[in-house]
């Protein structure tokens, strides 16, 4: 049997699109962090794409060692 929560028991609804903003801020931080994307320097989107791939690859080897 679950315990029913109250109006006032309820945690609080955040305004739609903040934890999807804070989301999406994180990656691209994580992304700045790599030297390569730091700054525009390829000339073809699929270079950029391809370097972005490497970096959350490395990103999610990096959380799987750890875990």
């Amino acid at each position: 049997m679950t315990a029913q929560l109250g109006p006032s028991q309820r945690a609080p609804i955040p305004p739609a699109g903040t934890i999807v903003q804070a989301v999406v801020e994180r990656t691209f931080a994580r992304l700045g962090r790599n030297r390569r994307l730091s700054k525009d320097y390829e000339r073809l989107c699929g270079t950029t794409e391809t370097w972005i791939y490497l970096a959350m690859t490395r990103l999610m080897l990096r959380r799987l060692a750890a875990a």
